[in-house]
């Protein structure tokens, strides 16, 4: 008779300590106390999976990976992903009716071009939403290409995400007429999902990024969406990361977190605009 991971294998405070040092290490992510049971929970698949004795000889396993895979599932696994169409709708509201405006002013002599970047995208909500609220704002200047570079940890998602295949009860927010512009419905073994449409597929790239790591973009961005990403990191962890994000835009560009987040008591270079957005000056 089996039982789960979580009655079998204990882990212990040498464990989770060596598990949580690891993760922050490679990608910032704090883990504390309180999340002891969900590092159990989620690793317990792979632990039955693989017939680790203990979370001991699963971290060696980890470290001792010369392909790195293992170390793509751990964190995979740890990371979190939950997200929705629109979420925090006044973001995308400032987007349409504040920054789009300004951005492609004719004065401006942007060069018609729209370059956003959609940091910890998860399953692909966000950038879809973004997408969709440029293409029905941008109207008449309909000459302006979009871009949108989607990124996540965790490869899972991601997969998910370049798919655009969608759970009808994920789409119901959105409005009818949106709905017949964007989305493809399902049919026979697909009739309770939905598509997005290729036209807006094709203005997202989706790519694995650790936001740990250096990035290497050959084109600046004119917008930053980095949405409830940094509440897992602590303040040095979030100093650097706006830091960075703050020499990947262009002058003027804005950076977007958010509204659980907040840039007060971090060092920044970034002008304050409104809770959750900042501009680089």
């Amino acid at each position: 008779m089996s039982f789960p991971v979580s009655q079998t294998l204990e882990l212990t405070n040498t464990d989770f300590e060596k598990i949580s040092q690891l993760v922050y290490n490679q990608c910032g992510i704090h883990l504390s106390e309180g999340k002891r049971e969900l590092v159990k929970a989620r690793l317990g698949k792979r632990m039955r999976s693989g017939s680790f004795r203990s979370f001991r000889d699963y971290y060696h396993h980890v470290i001792e990976d010369a392909s790195g895979e293992e170390l793509v599932f751990l964190l995979d696994s740890i990371s979190t992903n939950f997200t929705f169409f629109f979420r925090e709708p006044k973001h995308f509201q400032y987007l349409q009716k504040e920054f789009l405006p300004e951005w492609t002013d004719p004065k401006k002599n942007r060069g018609g071009k729209l370059r956003l970047w959609s940091a910890g995208c998860s399953s692909g909500e966000e950038p879809y939403s973004l997408a969709m609220s440029l293409l029905e704002a941008i109207g008449a200047r309909s000459h302006w290409e979009i871009s949108i570079l989607a990124t996540d940890l965790s490869t899972k998602v991601l997969q998910a995400a370049e798919a655009g295949i969608f759970p009808k009860e994920k789409v119901q927010s959105i409005p009818p007429d949106q709905m017949k512009k964007y989305f493809l419905k399902g049919e026979d073994q697909w009739k309770d999902y939905v598509k997005v449409k290729d036209f807006v597929r094709q203005r997202i790239q989706f790519k694995r990024l650790n936001l740990m790591e250096p990035f290497s973009f050959q084109e600046s961005f004119d917008c930053i969406f980095c949405r409830n990403v940094m509440i897992y990191f602590d303040k040095k962890t979030q100093a650097d990361l706006v830091g960075r994000f703050h020499v990947c835009l262009k002058r003027g560009g804005f950076l977007v977190i958010g509204h659980s987040e907040s840039l007060t008591g971090i060092h920044h270079p970034f002008t304050y605009v409104k809770p959750t957005v900042y501009k680089k000056d």
